[in-house]
């Protein structure tokens, strides 16, 4: 009897502990998962509940997050996602263009995109492109598989994109000038330099 009313116990503190920290998620504006050891369901579980949230971090570190393009699906499903303003992907190595495309294609309220250190290509810019028109600022830092076709792409959709990180990217430097006759405005980041219209050393980037 006394390891039944135990069991009772440890359930009805379990339910009040999952309870307390559903209704913490709720509230949450920010979610950060960077250096977190994470798998695709319990990551995906945790952002449905975060009713409120705005930014989402699944960077992944040493002993980071270890998510994949079911992840990414899985949580595109939770009901957050339209409203979030920042996703960082940053060194998810696990994900592909499909896993990126369910994502990026339902986060339509996106204003910071940090998906440097993937292996995306041009497929995943194109889908960010069509998605995120309130899109300010993305990291593509070393993501070597992206090209000039998917850059000009995305700046000729992204009307409002105000910084652009394609350090160690393999784009030639002619791109970044076809960019700012794009969009004067915009601040293109590489190897350390920051440049614009205002820059004269562009000439000197080395990609």
């Amino acid at each position: 009897m006394k390891t039944y009313i135990n069991t009772c116990r440890v359930s009805s503190v379990c339910r009040k502990w999952r309870k307390g920290v559903t209704q913490s998620l709720g509230g949450r504006h920010n979610l950060s998962f960077a250096g977190c050891k994470m798998d695709d369901v319990s990551t995906a579980r945790l952002v449905r509940h975060a009713y409120s949230l705005k930014e989402l971090d699944i960077s992944r570190s040493r002993w980071g997050c270890q998510i994949s393009d079911n992840g990414l699906y899985q949580i595109s499903l939770a009901k957050c996602v339209s409203n979030l303003t920042s996703i960082s992907l940053w060194g998810m190595t696990g994900v592909t263009d499909k896993g990126v495309a369910h994502l990026i294609s339902r986060a339509n309220s996106l204003q910071h995109l940090n998906i440097g250190g993937t292996f995306i290509t041009d497929e995943s810019l194109f889908v960010i492109a069509d998605n995120c028109s309130h899109l300010k600022t993305i990291v593509l830092w070393s993501c070597r598989h992206i090209t000039e076709n998917g850059l000009v792409g995305l700046v000729n959709k992204c009307r409002k994109l105000e910084v652009i990180n394609v350090w160690g990217t393999r784009v030639p430097v002619d791109c970044f000038i076809a960019l700012l006759t794009i969009s004067p405005a915009l601040q293109i980041k590489s190897r350390g330099l920051l440049l614009n219209v205002g820059n004269p050393p562009i000439q000197q980037a080395v990609v």
